[in-house]
């Protein structure tokens, strides 16, 4: 049987140490040793280090059934607590292997079991003081207010337990920058609180593993690491150690940890809303092992910490929401008048700043720009609104780093942090903070992370005191802040709102007298048009009837063609005006819906026009029409108009055949988006019309052809038009030149939709 090792080699350059391997280092730390058994009980990885805990060599076992090697009742212990132990994997199984206790932690890595044993150490007094300080941090927990207080109390309640020379905890910012947070130290040691470290530090791939594995010992930065051992039975094995309590560590991260002069670490993730907020960071400056019970109660320390990481913060802001929410509720409460002044007294109530602790505000209605406090110019808040609004932030937006998105406003210093919201329509309202100059103190230059020299990759090797000016931000804009700005802005884009109603309702209310007024002049015309144009027009039919007809004496030929030019004219005339009087009565009837026959409608319509459809040889064909609900002597009027249309642009080529069809199945109609439940159709075979003239035939007065060629008064299908408005109905037309034309009229489903 052929073994090998599976140790990653490959080495690590400038280029791709942000992706060094270190879930697969192929080794271990030495205080332990590994075992990889498969899924039926054989061991397929091991680690040479076993021979330093039982008196067995790892060549000899690799391939070997379990239970052949450790007995049966080891391997059913292991079973046990694998598959039936309602105790989490999280807590060691304490298991005698060839007579000798050892504690073991089992996880599985993919198709694979990784057993890591550790001698067995602690005893019954030890855990007896574990409780009796865990029990005693609780109580302290409790008298602590501020998250700062919470983590400075865990930092030394780890290194009671555990012993640790220095423990840290190491918060990240949004970029994984780190800081010393809070710190418990031995006296000797210099302070390391408030330092910050670049987030080059602890790479991705480590901040990953933080997520997978929440507590990570190095006994001896020192140690010399173990090999992993497999049968060579196919390319490229290897074991992903990413929840591995004895995986070995980076070359890289132990030369960093040297270079610090650290000799063992304990490393316990805090993970806040699935994301890696800090670590509990322990230091020693000599190898330092302890137990898995002490390593479980440390971790227990950083679960204190995310549990009560979001009450905190509650608690260091409850002060400043409490403010922001006064200032609202002063706010909200003023009674203002709907003008555009009240943006100015809006603008200039104290109150605005102390919403979110702004130093300035600004206000920009329509080409109005109210301003309080200490603003930009008003060209750069043009600048500003401009650039957000290009961006992808168009409604709301807050940063304490204006620079990083609007380039080129010649400094920053009264204008590094805002809060954006856009109040619809180009408006909108931005709160400024000025430039806060800080200093940051890094352990390090963190621009020098990472060296690369003649001997390859290596970490920096300085921590000095490297001191950083920040210039172009502001302080940060708190949670409570940014809301209670989004809140009043709601607020303020209502009272936009309500401003342009009122506006709006004032211009309608000036409108609708005007078109009261314009109403009245119309109707006076239109009863001059219809009533009294009648009487004049009546005595010149009289009097040229009585001319025409006078046989005393015969008038000239000339003068017997003028007169007839004269009745001829009118006549049109009072068509025309009797037409209109038709389109007025329409509106203004008061007659009511009804169920209307179609088919009465027909043959009423028929009997009417007997002979004038005799004169035109015309052949009608129709099909049984529904009841629908409409005003009947409006329907009568939409069919003789409708009729008597097809009549009038019949062709001289063929006789008149004109075809009522109809349907009542629903249909969505595709001029109007609305559904109707009848429709009547009127097709005739005449002379048509293009189709591009199909909306214009029915607007009053407009006619296709001219008078000399066909008689009328261009008011005929504006009426039929009318009628099916007033029955909330529709129509449309279809026509093709020399072919004929289509009429549709379209009637609702509903009955009270028949009510106009």
């Amino acid at each position: 049987m052929k073994i090998k090792d599976i140790v990653n080699r490959d080495l690590v350059t400038l280029t791709n140490c942000e992706h060094e391997p270190i879930h697969i280092p192929g080794s271990i730390q030495p205080h332990g040793f590994l075992l990889g058994i498969t899924l039926d009980w054989k061991i397929d990885f091991c680690t040479p280090n076993i021979s330093d805990f039982l008196d067995v060599a790892f060549d000899q076992i690799l391939g070997e059934k379990f239970d052949i090697v450790f007995g049966i009742k080891a391997q059913k212990e292991l079973h046990d607590y694998i598959h039936d132990s309602k105790v989490p994997l999280v807590f060691p199984l304490e298991i005698t292997l060839i007579d000798k206790n050892f504690q073991v932690t089992i996880h599985k890595s993919n198709s694979i079991y990784i057993l890591e044993a550790e001698p067995q150490s602690a005893g019954k007094e030890q855990l007896a003081n574990i409780y009796a300080q865990t029990i005693q941090f609780v109580s302290d927990m409790n008298n602590t207010r501020t998250l700062k207080d919470l983590c400075a109390l865990v930092a030394e309640g780890t290194r009671e337990i555990t012993g640790y020379d220095r423990v840290m905890i190491y918060r990240f910012d949004a970029d994984y920058n780190g800081e010393i947070y809070a710190e418990s130290r031995r006296e000797d040691l210099e302070p390391f609180l408030g330092l910050h470290y670049p987030h080059t530090d602890i790479p991705k791939q480590a901040r990953e593993l933080y997520m997978k594995n929440q507590i990570r010992l190095i006994a001896d930065i020192g140690y010399e690491p173990v090999p992993i051992f497999t049968i060579d039975d196919e390319p490229d094995k290897n074991l992903d150690l990413s929840l591995s309590v004895l995986r070995s560590t980076s070359p890289i991260h132990v030369e960093y940890l040297k270079n610090m002069g650290v000799g063992a670490t304990l490393t316990i993730s805090l993970i806040h809303h699935n994301r890696l907020w800090g670590l509990i960071a322990c230091h020693h400056y000599s190898p330092k092992n302890i137990s898995p019970e002490i390593r479980l109660a440390a971790k227990l320390q950083g679960q204190f910490i995310t549990s009560q990481i979001d009450l905190r913060q509650s608690n260091d802001e409850y002060e400043i929401a409490r403010k922001t929410s006064r200032a609202l509720e002063r706010l909200t409460a003023l009674d203002l008048p709907l003008v555009h002044e009240s943006f100015k007294i809006i603008c200039d109530h104290p109150e605005l700043l102390k919403l979110c602790n702004a130093a300035g505000v600004s206000i920009s209605i329509g080409n109005k720009m109210y301003k309080n406090g200490f603003t930009p110019s008003d060209e750069k808040i043009k600048k500003i609104i401009s650039a957000i609004d290009a961006s992808e932030y168009t409604r709301t937006f807050s940063t304490h780093k204006l620079s990083d998105f609007v380039p080129g406003l010649d400094g920053y210093e009264d204008v590094s942090g805002i809060i954006y919201h856009s109040l619809g329509n180009s408006n909108t309202i931005i709160w400024y903070k000025p430039e806060t100059v800080a200093e940051i103190s890094w352990a390090g230059d963190p621009e020098k992370a990472i060296i690369i020299d003649s001997k390859g990759l290596h970490p920096r090797n300085s921590f000095n005191l490297w001191k950083q000016i920040i210039k172009n931000q502001s302080s940060i804009w708190l949670h409570p802040e940014i809301n209670a700005a989004a809140s009043y802005a709601h607020a303020l884009h209502n009272q936009i709102i309500m401003l342009l109603l009122s506006e709006e309702e004032e211009k309608y209310r000036s409108l609708n007298e005007v078109l009261k007024e314009t109403n009245s002049e119309l109707e006076n015309i239109n009863w001059i048009s219809t009533h009294d144009l009648q009487e004049p027009l009546r005595k010149i039919q009289f009097i040229t009837s009585k001319v025409l007809s006078d046989t005393n004496e015969i008038p000239s030929v000339s003068i017997i063609d003028s007169l007839q030019r004269v009745t001829k004219s009118a006549n049109r005339m009072q068509n025309l005006l009797v037409d209109i009087l038709k389109y007025t009565r329409i509106k203004h009837t008061k007659e009511s819906v009804q169920k209307v026959s179609l088919n009465y409608i027909f043959e009423e319509t028929l009997q009417e026009m007997k002979e004038i459809i005799i004169e035109n040889k015309a052949v009608f064909e129709c099909e049984s029409l529904p009841e629908v609900h409409a005003i009947p002597f409006l329907m009568k009027q939409l069919f003789s108009n409708i009729l008597h249309n097809s009549l009038k642009y019949a062709s001289l080529d063929r006789l008149p055949v004109i075809t009522i069809t109809s349907s009542k199945e629903a249909e969505i109609n595709e001029y109007s988006n609305k559904v109707y439940c009848h429709w009547v159709k009127f097709s005739d075979n005449g002379i048509g019309f293009e189709q591009e003239y199909a909306e214009s035939i029915f607007k009053i007065f407009t006619r296709l052809h001219t008078l000399e060629k066909y008689d009328g008064s261009g008011v005929g299908l504006a009426l039929c038009k009318k009628i099916m408005q007033t029955c909330n109905g529709n129509i449309r037309a279809e026509g093709k030149l020399n072919k004929g034309t289509e009429i549709t009229i379209y009637f609702p489903c509903d009955p009270l939709d028949s009510l106009s």
